[in-house]
């Protein structure tokens, strides 16, 4: 699987741009500000229909503009498809496969996987447990769609559940009682597949560190959850009155976190900035590997600027990977050609040089 063709219009800094990828190794190099990430952003969006790092469509639109438009030509075996994605200032988002629209946008996710390594991925050890979750619940919405549906049942009712909490003077218990049920029973699936998704990704992780640090040092990540320990009963009864104090759901599955440690110490305290690195490296080259192994084909790569950040070490494992045919189609970006040419002067390439 790999993508053919990209072509933008009005994109974030891009009036119209056609690109046009080799299935192997492609690097987009250009001076900072050139728009080399919005590139990497185009693709995501084909794949997950969504940016990477803006939460709101009309954010991508080119300023002054009415809409964006990306396209995509997809080759998967012998077949083509043509992707697109069209968001206006005013009215819904598109997205169509072969000039025909989805009924339903979420049936698009997990056509075209990908995995994008960004130089703030580190934040996944500083941030909160949202941000955490976040990553593990894209990969789990990635390959099983009726996780993603309901999860966002879930949030929607903590949503419904939270306004009911609002009205704590005269709290209809009834209701809140239908709603932590509703949250019980979805909370519960949840809970069982994120287990049942760390329980094949820890394997591959722990041997991906390995490989990236050139040490067998004792990694794990353990799941944190109020589920692997309380009924329902007891949760409901026992969070009840907080529950109405702060007006919010204070238990569930939406407050999970994803514990990181390294020689069963805390790695946000005792990790060493290299030892970080490799970490989250390891968690993004097992998500990879989980997706070619579920799909039975490889995703996508996307790498903004990771060079940027890692040492000489991490690079040439990377670059081994690249060269050694682990991955399948790679799109990295680089703010020095020089560096580029130098790094991957034994891989076969296709370089885009790219300016304001």
């Amino acid at each position: 699987m790999h993508l053919q063709k990209l072509q933008v219009y009005n994109f974030k800094n891009y009036e119209q741009v056609l690109y046009q990828f080799s299935e192997g190794l492609n690097c987009i190099v250009g001076p900072n500000g050139a728009g080399k990430t919005n590139i990497l952003d185009a693709i995501y969006f084909l794949a997950f229909t969504k940016s990477a790092f803006h939460s709101q469509d009309l954010q991508s639109i080119r300023f002054g503009e009415e809409y964006f438009k990306i396209d995509g030509i997809f080759k998967d075996n012998e077949s083509e498809e043509q992707i697109s994605v069209m968001v206006p200032q005013l009215g819904k988002k598109l997205i169509s496969s072969q000039q025909t629209p989805y009924d339903r946008i979420i049936d698009h996710i997990g056509k075209y996987p990908a995995v994008f390594f960004l130089p703030e991925d580190t934040d996944l050890i500083r941030d909160s447990a949202e941000t955490r979750r976040k990553l593990f619940d894209g990969i789990l919405g990635t390959a099983n769609i009726q996780y993603l549906e309901k999860l966002m049942q879930y949030k929607k009712i903590v949503e419904q559940r939270n306004q009911a909490l609002k009205k704590s003077e005269n709290p209809d218990y009834t209701l809140l009682e239908i709603y932590a049920q509703q949250l019980f029973l979805l909370g519960t699936y949840i809970f069982n597949e994120r287990q049942k998704l760390l329980a094949t990704l820890l394997p591959s992780f722990i041997d991906f560190y390995n490989f990236l640090s050139e040490e067998a040092e004792p990694v794990d990540i353990a799941y944190q959850s109020t589920l692997s320990s309380m009924t329902y009963d007891e949760m409901y009864t026992q969070t009840l009155q907080y529950d109405l104090a702060a007006q919010r759901t204070t238990q569930g599955v939406h407050k999970d976190d994803f514990l990181f440690s390294l020689k069963e110490k805390n790695l946000k305290k005792f990790g060493s900035q290299g030892q970080k690195k490799s970490f989250v490296l390891a968690i993004k080259l097992a998500q990879f590997k989980f997706l070619s192994d579920f799909y039975n084909k490889k995703p996508l790569v996307l790498m903004d600027d990771i060079f940027d950040k890692l040492d000489d070490v991490r690079i040439k494992k990377i670059v081994e990977k690249i060269g050694s045919g682990f991955f399948g189609q790679v799109f990295i970006t680089d703010a020095r050609m020089s560096r580029t040419e130098e790094i991957f002067s034994g891989v076969e390439k296709k370089i885009f040089n790219i300016s304001r």
